[in-house]
């Protein structure tokens, strides 16, 4: 798959709330009609400009792509910014121009045991990455969030194998408890694959458990674009030599060696 996608008008089929919260920091999910966007690697992303947006917003947003099909394009969006918000908003029938699929996607190894460890709306890529995969026998999932589970896709995963998730209530005890069995599982699976996806200091400890235990791991970075095709340089993160790569055509899906991944890069 090529770094970069298509553009198109698209037209806003249904935007769903997920789950029980709503609103302020809810989560949603947007259904678009799918004119002759191309096949998707999971992990690849697409980048979204609602005609609404108007100058201001100036920028489009991206989302990991959460399902892709000849009909139709489904992304999985929370509710954090005016620009998401705005998103969450449209109606059926509203025009949004759509750039993509966009990137590098997630590693397919049919025949070998993966895990996918995902951080809050980090699991959308997962649901493509699911659908898609020949051999969900080989598959598992774990799940960290702070919304109620009902508010993620966290059901349409069934057909993997093996899942477990785990609700970070705020308590002082939920985050230990969380990066015990985040460590015990990339233990579990470093003769495998791991692939991640979730906010940066979930990213950053996944990483250092895959140096750790010498497991084959990529992650999925979530840096701001502007673009999503190079052009802005507005994404960069930091590699292992020092340098800086772009995360929207080099990434944004990355192998662990090949960054510093680090909460202050």
């Amino acid at each position: 798959m090529g770094i970069s996608g298509a553009c198109r008008d698209l037209t806003i089929l249904s935007v769903t709330p997920a789950g029980p919260v709503g609103g302020q920091h809810g989560c949603y999910y947007l259904e678009f009609d799918n004119p002759g966007l191309a096949a998707a690697v999971a992990g690849q992303f697409v980048m979204v400009r609602p005609a609404c947006f108007g100058s201001d917003p100036v920028w489009p947003r991206p989302f990991s792509i959460c399902r892709l099909t000849a009909e139709r394009l489904t992304l999985f969006v929370q509710a954090c910014g005016r620009g998401t918000d705005i998103l969450c908003r449209l109606v059926p029938g509203d025009a949004v121009t759509v750039w993509g699929p966009l990137g590098q996607g997630f590693g397919l190894e049919p025949e070998v045991p993966t895990v996918m460890l995902a951080g809050g709306v980090g699991i959308a890529p997962f649901v493509e990455y699911a659908a898609t995969h020949p051999a969900p026998h080989n598959l598992a999932l774990l799940f960290g969030h702070r919304q109620p589970l009902t508010c993620y896709p966290f059901a349409e995963l069934a057909q993997v194998a093996a899942r477990a998730e785990a609700f970070e209530e705020k308590t002082p005890d939920d985050l230990p408890r969380f990066i015990e069995l985040l460590e015990k599982t990339v233990a579990e699976y470093a003769g495998g694959l791991i692939v991640a996806c979730g906010p940066r200091p979930f990213l950053v400890t996944v990483a250092r458990l895959a140096r750790r235990y010498g497991a084959r791991a990529q992650v999925s970075l979530e840096n701001r674009m502007a673009c999503g095709v190079g052009g802005c340089l507005g994404c960069v993160e930091k590699n292992v030599l020092g340098q800086y790569v772009q995360t929207c055509t080099e990434g944004p899906v990355f192998w662990v060696e090949e960054l510093s991944l680090s909460e202050d890069a």
